[in-house]
């Protein structure tokens, strides 16, 4: 299915007519606000997917690309609960930026290893793509490739184009790619300021969207797959979430949550972070590696010499 990255970036709301396009995922919104802690209004697509019993992975060799914020709506992770479930065959992951159990700090990971709590061998997929990805996917020996981390709703937050990475290293290898939805934390009514030039493309920005995107994790790949990756297209499945609703804060979906990176300790720090990184750029420090970042100011000269701001 087509759709025009114009009429996207101008409303992100028409994305989700393609998340409805899954087949056997999509979900009708639910009426209500949150309803506190455990009992989340907001089905996520591993809720969804686990619910249904698996079934899109039944026959396969499963690795799943993650972090610490993969959990269920009881806060256990996923890939803890689906390595003792028989109806799972769950052979490898995969780690992002700060890798799998969320250790490394910005621009790190942590490598190759084998998992001490389930013996899983850990992949590194920082700043990995084309064919050296799809060769790790190949050598991990997975049919089908899990992905589900929680997004910040902005550009140059690093899982989305780990998520754009696994598509195209996915088509490569042969492999299909099942993306399970997350809520996008700073609602999806809008796309909102500049987009990226081309020119300017890095991993903090691969290709041409706003730089706050308006979408979810799902819907991203969707669109990934109809506007940049239709040449070479993965074999693409997404679950979609349940109960949510594009106008939901985070805090409105009843969801737990995890930092998906050290310096985005809160939803909060999400609403500012896609109007504050770009600071980074500038003698401007947006307050990384203190309690609160993107929400306070300081002049790097004053913070390097311990002076207050």
């Amino acid at each position: 299915m087509s759709l025009s990255r114009r009429g996207v970036l101008a409303a992100g709301g028409a994305v989700g007519a393609l998340a409805a396009t899954a087949a056997g995922t999509g979900g009708a919104a639910a009426s209500g606000r949150g309803h506190g802690p455990g009992r989340a209004r907001v089905r996520t697509g591993f809720d969804r997917l686990a619910a249904d019993g698996y079934r899109l992975l039944r026959g396969q060799k499963v690795g799943v690309v993650t972090n610490p914020t993969g959990i269920t709506a009881d806060v256990r992770h996923i890939v803890d609960v689906m390595h003792p479930d028989s109806r799972v065959n769950l052979t490898a992951v995969f780690g992002p930026e700060h890798g799998f159990r969320g250790t490394a700090q910005a621009g790190g990971s942590e490598g190759r290893y084998d998992d001490p709590a389930t013996g899983l061998p850990v992949y590194d997929t920082y700043l990995k793509s084309g064919q050296p990805l799809a060769d790790i996917f190949t050598a991990s020996g997975v049919d089908t490739v899990l992905f589900d981390i929680q997004d910040a709703g902005a550009r140059f937050y690093t899982y989305i184009w780990t998520l754009y990475d696994c598509m195209e290293a996915a088509a490569l290898a042969g492999k299909r790619l099942v993306v399970l939805d997350r809520p996008n934390p700073v609602t999806g009514r809008a796309a909102l300021g500049p987009v990226l030039d081309p020119a300017f493309a890095t991993f903090v920005g691969r290709r041409e969207i706003a730089q706050a995107h308006g979408m979810t994790v799902a819907e991203l790949a969707l669109f990934f797959k109809a506007e940049f990756l239709h040449e070479n297209p993965v074999r693409l499945d997404v679950v979609t979430m349940s109960g949510w609703r594009r106008s939901d804060f985070f805090d409105d979906t009843g969801l737990p949550w995890v930092p998906p990176s050290p310096n985005m300790p809160t939803p909060e720090t999400a609403l500012v972070y896609s109007g504050t990184c770009l600071f980074e750029g500038t003698n401007l420090s947006e307050g990384r590696g203190t309690t609160r970042p993107s929400s306070c100011w300081a002049r790097r000269a004053s913070t390097t010499a311990g002076r207050p701001p």
